[in-house]
């Protein structure tokens, strides 16, 4: 046996989080050894406390301690715009913008026949029925720009179509500082097709 059973166990259960090799998970494992017990204690209590206290919010999905989330409560919102996303942690990227002021919807994933995700298997009956409800002026889609994500977009697109509203999505293409040599023929597609207007303030 190379190591023994409760540090086996550890490396084990660190490896199963997602993007942590076995490596890592080794390094890890031996860190927390390392560290003192109140340490390992604290990291031990947080997980717990995340888990036991943390939940999805029932209207848009976020995660949140208290149902509805502070997104769909706050009267700083804009309940007239939602900002369709595939994970909850994409919400707080968008946030750090400091430019959006709408609502969210978490889809929790993205379309994908090969993995076996359908429609059913994501949150779009909750956007339908909040649909329904009224007030929603624009839907903003704001899937990742991959097959999966564009594959989704479409979808929506399609599903949406008869709530005849304001359907609008991120664009995408050449980041700022980036050099056009460097750009996959994917960004540089998508920003040929969103290339805007260049005009003169005079004009």
């Amino acid at each position: 046996m190379l190591y023994s059973k409760p540090l086996e166990k550890l490396i084990n259960a660190l490896n199963k989080l997602p993007g942590i090799g076995p490596k890592t998970a080794q390094r890890l494992a031996f860190y927390i050894l390392r560290s003192s017990p109140e340490e390992a204690r604290d990291l031990s209590a947080s997980i717990i406390n995340a888990k036991e206290n943390l939940r999805y919010c029932s209207v848009c999905g976020s995660i949140t301690e208290k149902d509805p989330c502070a997104f769909c409560t706050s009267a700083e919102r804009d309940p007239g715009t939602i900002c369709i996303i595939e994970q909850p942690q994409d919400i707080f990227v968008i946030e750090k913008t400091r430019g959006y002021k709408g609502t969210y919807h978490v889809l929790m994933g993205a379309l994908s026949p090969l993995d076996g995700v359908g429609p059913d298997d994501l949150r779009i009956n909750g956007l339908i029925e909040r649909l329904k409800k009224g007030g929603v002026k624009e839907v903003i889609l704001a899937t990742n720009p991959n097959v999966e994500g564009e594959a989704t977009a479409l979808y929506l697109a399609k599903a949406l179509k008869p709530f005849q509203l304001k359907l609008t999505r991120l664009a995408h293409g050449i980041p700022m500082g980036g050099d056009i040599e460097y750009a996959d023929e994917m960004t540089l597609a998508m920003a040929l097709e969103g290339r805007t207007r260049v005009t003169d303030d005079k004009e």
